[in-house]
């Protein structure tokens, strides 16, 4: 622990702010979550599910989980597809957990009017 007074360095691990950049990005989160909950999805469930993010808006998300590794598109036999997460988007659930407890903590329902 370094001594009253001295200047520290501190520095975001880059690793932390790949992390955060994927969650802290609108839509994101609430993608991830409805993925937790409700399992593999078709567009239109997300869409309906998450009714206030554009259908462009929501494809661009889709893409970049798709790139970032936590959710994958699957044809399936009407050749529509389905969007799930990954093992690495599962292991995002006790970090949702956790994110739905602080805000039941600090926020109530007329905080979100």
């Amino acid at each position: 622990m370094p001594e009253t007074g001295t200047v520290v360095d501190f520095k975001v691990c880059p690793k932390f702010e790949k992390t955060f950049g994927i969650l802290g990005k609108k839509w994101n989160g609430l993608i991830i979550d409805v993925l937790l909950n409700e399992g593999p999805q078709r567009f239109k469930e997300l869409t309906a599910k998450i009714s206030k993010c554009s259908d462009r808006v929501l494809v661009e998300r889709l893409r970049e989980l798709e790139e970032d590794g936590i959710i994958s598109r699957e044809l399936v036999s009407d050749c529509r597809p389905v969007y799930k997460l990954t093992k690495q988007g599962l292991d995002l659930s006790q970090v949702m957990i956790d994110i739905h407890k602080w805000a039941e903590k600090w926020y109530s329902l007329d905080d979100c009017q």
